[in-house]
């Protein structure tokens, strides 16, 4: 029997690639689930560009289902799970690497529910878990930066073989988390294997103060991709 499955989504480079290992694994992920902070500072759900779900969902040809959070600690958890008890599924599915108070939380509610929780880049090398989703194909755009070493020119950045020896460095200078798992910096996905269109960034607005920044994305727009050539 095919697993059906979840995923938690925020259109960041995690939560996309763990719906495409997911994918390899041949399961079935029936539903996109996001939920729309109104706390910037939120311990457990991403809220930069979140507003662009809804198109990410379109281009992956998959269903989402979302609801408004206030953002309270340990409250929005509550509404995490209210949301995944509307759903007819066997498990959850999220991006989460190395942060336990995500994965503890959200395998808490699991069991809660009677439903498997799945991370299934969990305790990856990071900077193997970054060059495969390069290597996948995803188009990823750096989106948020708030740590030592970055400045505002990482700000839409791609990220790609040379972004990623530039974190490298960083960490060995700074002591980043390279997969930002620590909230050093925020991605977006635009493109990649599982897209049946892109996502065109039609107007951003680049936000900068100090030291940390992000890219707050205006207007934009899905482009169907040339059959031919996926």
């Amino acid at each position: 029997m095919k697993m059906k499955v979840a995923a938690l989504f925020s259109g960041g480079k995690d939560s996309v690639f763990a719906v495409y290992v997911a994918k390899q694994y041949g399961w079935d992920v029936s539903n996109l689930v996001s939920l729309f902070s109104d706390n910037k500072e939120s311990w457990m759900f991403h809220s930069i560009n979140i507003h662009l779900v809804p198109l990410l969902a379109q281009a992956l040809d998959t269903p989402l289902v979302q609801c408004v959070t206030k953002g309270e600690k340990e409250q929005e958890l509550n509404d995490l799970k209210k949301i995944l008890s509307s759903l007819d599924v066997d498990g959850v599915i999220s991006g989460a690497v190395s942060s336990e108070y995500q994965r503890t939380r959200i395998e808490r509610i699991c069991y809660e529910l009677g439903m498997k929780s799945f991370t299934p880049l969990w305790h990856k090398n990071p900077e193997v878990l970054l060059r495969n989703q390069i290597n996948a194909g995803f188009n990823i755009k750096m989106v948020g930066v708030f740590a030592q070493g970055f400045d505002e020119s990482w700000l839409g950045r791609t990220l790609d073989i040379q972004t990623l020896k530039e974190l490298v460095m960083l960490q060995k200078r700074y002591k980043i988390n390279i997969v930002g798992e620590g909230g050093e910096y925020e991605t977006l996905v635009v493109d990649g294997p599982m897209f049946s269109k892109t996502l065109v960034l039609d107007a951003v607005v680049r936000e900068w103060s100090r030291d940390n920044g992000v890219l707050q994305v205006k207007n934009a727009h899905l482009e169907k991709k040339d059959q031919s050539i996926r």
